[in-house]
């Protein structure tokens, strides 16, 4: 058993991030001040956006790209742009009042709540065995009130950018990218964030790097921007000092001085986060490749990963006893985690009557996140190995 629990990813925060912290809270402003507008400047000059609008968590973020989607649509603004001047699925959408989006089942369910939380019906496609969803055979979901496709890069690998793309302007679909997992990924060196039409990100406590809670919206279009920012912050827009106008539904949404300015610290030490994090997940590739009671996923060489999530898939023979390899796991202090039952699954999403889905359905029963996280020493991973290797033998005998 190893002396000290190992969760599957965790913070780390050092002395610089405690004075950054410290800098926040004894500036004039704790909220609407200066670090939340150089944390947005810092992640778009990071990621190469025009825009970035901070917020407190991803779900909010969430919230207002379907906001702002849904306005892009209803406003006829998606008419002033060349390659959806024809999109007669938009025009259905606003005729009848019905809108949907193509997404993952695997995904935490803040992906879908929020769709659902603007009148928006999810659609789930299946997923291919890295946890991405699959782009082929796509075309057989499309409905007349399709609006969108909404990818997530699973465990911090991204999807194939340059393909959802290409879908996304065949059928008329925007094309916004959940990238809670993946800041800092790319594909084929092109940065997760670059191409979708909106890009969300997480800054949650066990993602690459923290703000403890936070997100944002990043993406290059000025109306997705604008609207974005206005569901941010009540709808208002300031004219003066003491003058301003509510000028559409909004809410409080910001991210505050305090988180801003741990961001703007741990932004600085992304790079080392994540060759940390790699360290480890290649130390498991090699560690359990071949190996009879479980696979890992494989990552096309053009990805460049944040391996938010460390995933083994457990062979179907494990399946049953599942639930007890976990609680033997954080019997010995390893800290592991399932990642995701299908959201089709859950009671909130019953009515949709969703097919099951095969690929989505395997992989929820397989799989399970080890620890991987910067944190980390490699012997301790080697433990961590040894003992999920042995605990995989054991029940594989019973």
């Amino acid at each position: 058993m190893l002396e000290n629990f190992i969760p599957y990813s965790t913070q780390s925060i050092n002395d610089d991030d405690k004075q950054a912290v410290l800098d926040a809270l004894c500036s004039t402003h704790l909220t609407q001040g200066q670090y939340v507008q150089q944390f947005e400047h810092a992640i778009a000059t990071y990621i190469g956006t025009k825009h970035a609008i901070s917020f407190n968590a991803a779900t909010s973020a969430l919230y207002a790209a379907f906001y702002a989607l849904k306005e892009y649509i209803v406003s006829g603004t998606y008419k002033e742009e060349i390659r959806l001047q024809n999109a007669t699925n938009f025009n259905y959408a606003m005729q009848h009042k019905t809108m949907s989006i193509i997404t993952t089942p695997i995904s935490f369910v803040a992906t879908t709540n929020m769709m659902l939380a603007n009148n928006i019906v999810p659609i789930f496609a299946d997923i291919a065995m890295d946890g991405n969803i699959e782009l082929h055979g796509l075309e057989s979901l499309l409905r007349e009130d399709t609006i969108a496709i909404c990818s997530v890069d699973y465990a911090g690998n991204s999807v194939n950018m340059r393909a959802f793309q290409a879908f996304a302007k065949k059928h008329n679909l925007l094309w916004i990218a959940d990238s809670s997992h993946a800041f800092g990924a790319s594909y084929a060196n092109e940065k997760v964030g670059t191409l979708a039409d909106m890009s969300i990100f997480s800054f949650h406590a066990v993602k690459p790097f923290t703000t403890c809670e936070g997100g944002a919206l990043m993406c290059n279009n000025d109306f997705f921007a604008h609207l974005a920012s206005l569901v941010c912050s009540h709808g208002i827009i300031k004219h003066t000092a003491y003058n301003h106008d509510c000028v559409t539904l909004g809410f409080n949404f910001r991210l505050h001085e305090v988180s801003a300015s741990l961001g703007l610290s741990q932004l600085k030490r992304l790079e080392s986060f994540l060759a940390k994090r790699k360290e480890i997940a290649k130390f498991y590739d090699s560690y359990f490749h071949d190996n009879p009671y479980c696979s890992v996923l494989t990552i096309p060489q053009e990805v460049k990963s944040t391996y938010h999530l460390y995933p083994l898939l457990l062979h179907p023979s494990l399946f049953t006893q599942k639930a007890d390899i976990i609680n033997t796991l954080i019997q010995h202090n390893i800290g592991v985690q399932v990642h995701y039952k299908p959201i089709y699954n859950f009671q909130a999403y019953k009515h949709l009557q969703s097919p099951t889905l095969n690929n989505a359905e395997k992989f929820y029963h397989a799989e399970l996140s080890i620890p991987c996280h910067q944190n980390m020493a490699l012997h301790q991973a080697q433990v961590v190995a040894d003992i999920i290797m042995r605990t995989l033998e054991s029940y594989a005998k019973k």
